[in-house]
């Protein structure tokens, strides 16, 4: 099953947002030590978002961000964004009610055969092309996350 990121995950990870206790930071890090990284895809909208917030929310340096990214990018398939993805977002915003990175994010994941999105900042459940979206951070845990997590 190939699985999409989103910017929060990766946040997460990195340690940002003081208001999210040190848990949380290890509940998302033991996730993607659990995804191979052969089934992970990251849009490179999500690095440049992550790099935005690494410099300000964060206050990291640009050097400390850039090497961050190109860290996760190092891990991770990293993939572009073809016209086609935006075409798809703009339906995505206008049927669904999606913020246009959010849904740009969610179209990228679906022509990259992605089958989830995982972010907790969509709307959980949610599946658009067969990618469904899930909060990896709900009780339960969502049944296409749960084989993975063994």
């Amino acid at each position: 099953m190939r699985v999409c990121i989103d910017t929060n995950i990766l946040a997460y990870a990195e340690g940002l947002n003081k208001e999210v206790n040190q848990t949380r930071k290890q509940e998302t890090i033991s996730l993607l030590d659990n995804l191979s990284p052969e089934m992970v895809v990251i849009p490179a909208q999500v690095l440049g978002e992550l790099f935005r917030v690494l410099t300000g929310k964060a206050k990291r340096s640009t050097a400390d961000a850039r090497t961050a990214v190109m860290q996760w990018s190092d891990s991770y398939e990293t993939v572009g964004t073809p016209w086609t993805a935006f075409q798809a977002a703009f339906d995505l915003t206008t049927t669904n009610h999606f913020q246009i990175w959010d849904a740009l994010i969610m179209s990228i994941a679906a022509e990259n055969r992605c089958r989830m999105l995982v972010s907790e900042d969509m709307q959980h459940d949610f599946t658009y092309r067969g990618v469904t979206i899930v909060n990896p951070y709900t009780d339960p845990v969502h049944p296409l996350l749960a084989p993975l997590l063994m």
